[in-house]
């Protein structure tokens, strides 16, 4: 089997290539709606000949694109869920202004998706026709569900419960494919990533003339940049902890104690407890500050806000299990596999307490989000390597087979 798929597989990258243009094509900024469906109708039109239905289900937020299930049955009532998304963080300005879209060059093709996320789209279609075509009994064992989040880049809230209300009473897996990591010829899934809180502190000070009367004031200014300094103090790199400050706005005039001022930032941490830990001891800092009007002792105020959160997705024992299962078919394939944490999001933030959960599992390149690119070559944007697709697709073809047979274990209902 080994030979004839990776035959297969090289024989389909051609074509798999042309639908990756024509994704990539589509401006799929997150707030261009228009453009994000469009790149939906052509996922539901690309997954249509395996069998795969569409279900377009409306954001929460009106200006979002719809997220996009496709479903094909399986013989028994075992789910695998397939994760990726439709939008990317480039406006159409953004990328007229660069003059950045298609672009093969050497090893490599440049344009916004091609790495995240729209090539791991068409690595994860490369996977099922190869399990297709292949492994028949396998595929058909299952219920597939393919689910794209049409707000990923700005962490879409609802996309969770999207894909849980839809998982069934079996998951065997959520798979994430957004790209993997390397390390040599090795290729990194990820089983854990870091959860995220976003915060804004507030302080409230009280105006004055700053010639005439500064002793009446209290320096909102002054007072926030205390309280970042203890906000900064905060991050710890022996548990993995960031906390970055990074908006900071105040004061209307140069001959005024500034009443108000603001910062947002954020921080993030893999450990449960340790992201507690920062969300509580930022929260502590609230409250009357050490800036104080020199007439009266009137304080400037503190006020603290967690904006959002997305909680840590630590190690655990199933997305450890589901981690082994591609090791095995990577030592089939000759491909060595080794776990990766990442710092960054990704649906599986999201995905992990509902069934085992494994990412990574899309191809590799590299500069995420630059869509820049200078004479001197310091600067390069977004691309993927298309010799990637064929030996990944190969692994996750050999680790969905073994996956997909185990669901006979039970059958249907």
């Amino acid at each position: 089997m080994l030979e004839a798929l990776r035959s297969h597989l090289e024989a389909l990258l051609p074509e798999a290539l042309t639908h990756l243009e024509s994704m990539v094509r589509i401006n799929s900024w997150t707030l261009n709606k228009a453009g994000v469906d469009r790149v939906g109708q052509l996922t539901a039109d690309l997954f249509a000949p395996l069998g795969f239905r569409p279900e377009r289900v409306p954001s929460v937020r009106a200006d979002y694109g719809d997220h996009l299930v496709l479903t094909r049955p399986g013989r028994t009532d075992a789910t695998v869920a397939m994760v990726s998304h439709l939008d990317t963080v480039f406006s159409p300005e953004e990328e007229e202004r660069n003059g950045f879209t298609w672009l093969p060059e050497g090893d490599r093709i440049y344009g916004p998706g091609t790495h995240d996320i729209k090539g791991g789209t068409i690595l994860l279609w490369m996977t099922l026709v190869g399990l297709a075509r292949h492994a028949p009994d396998a595929f058909e064992n299952v219920t597939w569900r393919l689910c794209f989040n049409s707000s990923e880049e700005v962490l879409s809230a609802d996309f969770g419960e999207v894909v849980g209300r839809r998982l069934g009473p079996r998951p065997l897996a959520a798979l994430v494919f957004e790209a993997e990591g390397r390390s040599g010829e090795t290729r990194r899934l990820v089983v854990a990533r870091k959860g995220r809180g976003t915060w804004r502190f507030t302080v409230r000070g009280r105006g004055a003339h700053a010639g005439v009367a500064p002793g009446r004031g209290a320096n909102a200014i002054v007072q926030l940049a205390l309280t970042l300094q203890k906000v900064h103090a905060i991050a710890d790199p022996a548990r993995d902890l960031t906390v970055n400050v990074g908006i900071v706005r105040g004061g209307s005039g140069l001959n005024r104690v500034p009443e108000e001022a603001v910062a947002e930032g954020e921080f993030r941490a893999f450990d449960t407890e340790a992201w507690a830990d920062a969300h509580a001891r930022l929260a502590s800092l609230a409250g009357p500050g050490e800036v104080r009007s020199i007439a009266d002792g009137f304080p400037a105020q503190v006020h603290f806000e967690l904006m959002a959160r997305s909680d840590p997705w630590p190690r655990n024992p199933g997305s450890e299990a589901l981690l082994g299962l591609w090791q095995e078919a990577g030592r089939a394939a000759g491909i060595g596999i080794e776990p990766e944490a990442r710092g960054g999001l990704s649906d599986g933030n999201q995905l992990w307490k509902l069934c085992p959960t494994l990412d990574g599992l899309g191809p590799s390149g590299d500069n995420d989000h630059c869509s820049e690119r200078s004479a001197d070559g310091s600067k390069l944007p977004e691309y993927v390597l298309p010799g990637s697709f064929v030996s990944k697709a190969l692994v996750n073809v050999l680790a969905l087979r073994q996956l997909a047979s185990a669901a006979n274990v039970h059958g249907r209902g």
